[in-house]
């Protein structure tokens, strides 16, 4: 979709829009992937987690390398990125604020607490 990088989320997930594991950004907004016709993001901005920094440095991305947040992995670039898009629109979120938004994104794994400890480090700039 334009992106300057090979795209390596697009790996199949729960394909229902139950999860939230393929999290992407179309014109700021979270959307489950799965979800989306390709026809019908013609001429949005389409950003997926590779597009969130060009080398992972943004205040997500370290925070949850700071916290180890990842523990298998399957959920962290739709988790990441629905975070993104909280903190895109409020910089300095309460923890319930963070609890409601990522509400419905699932991590197999259970690590809720180490979710919310990143998202809160990165309002302060990891």
């Amino acid at each position: 979709m334009g992106h300057p990088r090979p795209c390596r989320i697009d790996r199949h997930q729960c394909g229902a829009g139950l999860c939230g594991a393929c999290t992407i950004h179309i014109d700021g907004k979270a959307q489950r992937s799965c979800q989306i016709d390709v026809g019908s993001v013609a001429g949005k901005a389409v950003v997926t987690i590779e597009g969130l920094s060009p080398n992972s440095s943004h205040p997500l991305q370290k925070a949850w390398v700071i916290e180890e947040v990842p523990q298998c992995g399957y959920c962290q670039s739709g988790q990441i990125m629905k975070a993104a898009e909280l903190l895109a629109t409020n910089p300095k979120p309460s923890r319930a604020e963070i609890i409601s938004h990522m509400n419905g994104n699932i991590c197999r794994c259970g690590t809720y607490h180490r979710i919310i400890a990143a998202i809160e480090r990165a309002t302060r700039g990891a």
